[in-house]
């Protein structure tokens, strides 16, 4: 991982979004983010600075890639988020396995 990329991962971490950025930037409606809201399937964030509902860079990846798979493979939501985990774990061992072999 090069400085450039700790730089944009550091300044990622540090951005917060309303449920209204999420929308914008995660290119979903209202209704479809507070349905899944509701369900437990995509969360706010505990460590936000304030006392409101706010959501981070993570989640906002995980908006988009759980629309996109709602939308190409006509996933319910449920299976959607799941491969969402799953693809987020795996991305998480392989980075351990290179810590490993390097």
């Amino acid at each position: 991982m090069s400085a450039a990329d700790t730089l944009i991962d550091a300044t990622l971490d540090e951005l917060w979004f309303d449920l209204d950025d999420l929308c914008r930037l995660g290119l979903v409606e209202a209704c479809w983010l507070e349905e899944r809201l509701a369900d437990g399937l995509i969360l706010a964030c505990v460590d936000a600075p304030d006392s409101t509902r706010c959501y981070n860079a993570i989640t906002l990846a995980r908006v988009r890639r759980i629309a996109c798979l709602e939308r190409d493979f006509q996933a319910v939501p449920e299976l959607a988020a799941l491969v969402a985990d799953l693809e987020s774990e795996i991305q998480s061992l392989r980075r351990r396995l290179d810590l490993l072999e390097a």
